[in-house]
């Protein structure tokens, strides 16, 4: 469902999209070996999700989250952030089925990264890609496998997941700021 990124009111909330991508990483896994599934969410809000994902589908494996900041191709423009939080892959990738998940697919560049540091922990079995929305303006050729919402229409502004204390998800739009 491709629908405009600028007129937020019409989009589903970040709770409904939670939901089809629920159902949509339940399918994906559903002819998989459970024991050897494991979700890893990008910092922060793929993290999020994946934590959200880990508990509503009781999956035996460990989950594993990925801060991609040391991997990104602009690190050299925009430096690195203050407040850096490590990676935990607390379980052997090797010949695993990784679900990675992210709260938000636009370029392609994070994903190339993740894959990068992914594949230093070993050499999985197979790796997909889930994802809250898909704003479909790539600059690399990385697709997901699925996602809860596509949107084809540029905006001015990033969108950004956010998390309440009772772990509630909602979505608003950032301005982009210009580069210094």
């Amino acid at each position: 469902m491709t629908q405009s990124l600028d007129r937020l009111a019409d989009m589903p909330t970040a709770e409904d999209l939670y939901l089809r991508l629920l159902e949509g990483v339940r399918t994906l896994i559903k002819d998989l070996p459970q024991e050897q599934v494991h979700l890893v969410g990008i910092l922060s809000g793929g993290a999020w999700l994946a934590e959200r994902l880990q508990h509503d589908l009781k999956l035996p494996g460990a989950m594993g989250s990925l801060n991609i900041s040391f991997y990104r191709d602009d690190f050299d423009r925009i430096g690195l952030h203050n407040q850096v939080t490590p990676s935990n892959i607390a379980f052997d990738v090797v010949d695993r089925h990784l679900i990675v998940v992210d709260d938000v697919l636009y370029t392609g560049r994070t994903i190339r990264a993740a894959m990068n540091e992914l594949f230093d922990y070993g050499r999985p079995a197979s790796v997909k890609l889930v994802v809250l929305i898909d704003r479909q303006e790539r600059q690399l050729p990385i697709c997901a496998d699925f996602s809860a919402w596509q949107t084809a229409e540029a905006s001015t502004g990033s969108v950004v997941l956010a998390k309440t204390e009772q772990g509630t998800f909602s979505l608003h739009i950032e301005p982009e700021t210009p580069d210094a």
